[in-house]
């Protein structure tokens, strides 16, 4: 074999090992390219919906209503950023939006949680809290979770709108709702991952909605 065959072998079987991705490298990839074409079909499919989620979400706060936020575990942690997004800032400088994650008082939880039981202690605070014109977004990857299905009804008792995320399984819960979010996925990250991106889009319209609305002119004393 010549000098320039054995260093072409050489090059090539460098090559085809620089091809080679580590199982590692192949799972992100593979997690990324099923995320973004979840993203494209929840586009599709749902459009709609999230441009009326969003809608809701605007009138709220161009109106000064208290948007409410619930879910369990990872759910319980969006409904924190979102409700931080809103009082805090998103995008722009503005004035604070009222906005409640029900999921951050350990100590109301864990009473509610032991005297009412623990399918109570979202639906207590918005009995507590909401008003007529309030917005609740509730949140479940399944749809079955009893104390966000709890807090809906209550919601509905004090005149609150309802906005849900929720994923392939939870049709059912959907039909609850004024608006709702199905993620067409049964797979638990891969729903929350689009909940946060959609939620995201809906604090946005929130934020844009109130730094667009005109000022009153203040009274002369």
């Amino acid at each position: 074999m010549s000098r320039r065959v054995a260093r072409s072998s050489r090059t090539g079987a460098g090559a085809r090992r620089a091809r080679t991705r580590s199982p590692v490298e192949s799972s992100v990839r593979r997690g990324l390219a099923d995320g973004a074409r979840l993203l494209a079909l929840t586009l599709e499919r749902e459009g709609e919906r999230i441009e009326a989620m969003a809608d809701l979400f605007a009138r709220a706060a161009t109106r000064r209503n208290t948007i409410f936020f619930c879910g369990n575990g990872g759910s319980a942690a969006e409904a924190q950023h979102f409700a931080t997004e809103l009082v805090g800032r998103f995008l722009l400088d503005r004035q604070a939006l009222p906005s409640v994650a029900l999921t951050t008082d350990t100590s109301l939880l864990t009473a509610v949680g032991n005297d009412l039981g623990f399918a109570q202690v979202f639906a207590r605070q918005v009995e507590a809290l909401g008003r007529p014109g309030d917005l609740l977004v509730a949140m479940t990857t399944s749809g079955r979770s009893p104390n966000i299905l709890a807090a809906i009804r209550a919601a509905r008792r004090r005149g609150m709108a309802v906005v849900g995320m929720t994923g392939a399984a939870g049709a059912a819960f959907a039909r609850r709702c004024d608006v709702a979010l199905v993620v067409p996925s049964r797979e638990t990250p891969r729903i929350q991952e689009v909940h946060l991106v959609v939620g995201h889009l809906c604090c946005e319209r929130a934020e844009a909605a109130l730094h667009s609305k005109p000022r009153r002119p203040r009274a002369r004393p």
